[in-house]
């Protein structure tokens, strides 16, 4: 089992004007993003648009990834898809090229919502790997929510080590922390209070734009440094509220880029801020360029 505590930055994909994954940008962010301390990368995130990407793709992104971290961090790769076969496919070929975790979504847009059709279809996947499996739950894209009682069961699977929580219910996130120690939060809102709580880790797309703030969040927590952390906190949340209240992808997407960290491009059918939001959101950012 890996142990994904600390930051594990949700990466985003960086593409040029015409939608083409940039794979030299890829590589110059991933070690942007390993120098600043990350624990872990997480490619093909829904941050890193993996709807929008092609399972050919996802692989080249894959394997180039792996290779450019070189063990220097975690690599966790989402392997979701709505074909079972297919993310069994694509699991092992993550798991191939050195992944030490695989995320993968539930079955969504009209899979199976019981509590027995989705062990089942984890319990397929669990059962095709040798590497940690992270659950996710974000009913707000699919539909599905984990329940604890459900949670207890996925975890008794072989592999299913970890959940992500996106769904922004601090009560629940805390009612997995009593069922299992592998709760990684995914809500940037709630970040300082769940580490605080005691989530094992994160998998944080607003660490795109900034990366050393979030180490430095995580490492004042782990230290019980908490009135610090709480000053960090109030510098970063005024641009978690915005990109978590906005349009998720390209507003991260942007904020990286006005922080010097990809290109600030997103793939069809997302589309750029308007010039409005885009003016907001910098507005957002300033307490981090003091």
């Amino acid at each position: 089992m890996a142990d994904l505590k600390g930051i594990n930055l949700a990466m985003q994909t960086p593409f040029d004007a015409g939608g083409a994954i940039d794979f030299k940008v890829f590589e110059g962010l991933i070690d942007k993003y390993v120098e600043a301390g990350v624990h872990g990368l997480v490619f093909g995130s829904g941050t890193g648009q993996h709807p929008y990407l092609t399972e050919q793709e996802c692989n080249q992104l894959y394997e180039i990834g792996a290779k450019r971290v070189g063990g220097r961090c975690h690599v966790i790769c989402q392997t979701s898809a709505l074909n079972v076969d297919e993310v069994i496919r694509r699991s092992r070929h993550a798991e191939s090229i050195g992944a030490d975790a695989l995320m993968i979504l539930p079955p969504y847009l009209e899979g199976p919502t019981d509590d027995d059709g989705i062990v089942e279809f984890y319990r397929d996947v669990a059962s095709s790997v040798g590497i940690d499996i992270i659950g996710y739950n974000i009913p707000q894209a699919t539909g599905v929510s984990v329940s604890v009682a459900l949670l207890k069961r996925l975890t008794a699977l072989d592999n299913f080590n970890y959940i992500k929580d996106s769904g922004g219910d601090f009560t629940l996130h805390q009612e997995y922390l009593q069922a299992t120690p592998g709760v990684l939060n995914g809500c940037d809102t709630t970040t300082l209070y769940a580490l605080m709580a005691g989530c094992r880790g994160v998998i944080w797309g607003g660490a795109n734009y900034m990366p050393r703030e979030a180490v430095e969040l995580y490492d004042l927590v782990t230290a019980q440094r908490y009135s610090e952390a709480q000053v960090l906190w109030q510098m970063m949340l005024p641009s978690l509220l915005f990109i978590w209240r906005t349009h998720y992808s390209p507003s991260v997407i942007r904020a990286a880029q006005l922080r010097g960290l990809g290109t600030g491009n997103v793939r069809k059918p997302l589309s750029k801020l308007s010039a409005e939001q885009d003016k907001a959101l910098q507005q957002s950012l300033r307490p981090l360029f003091v």
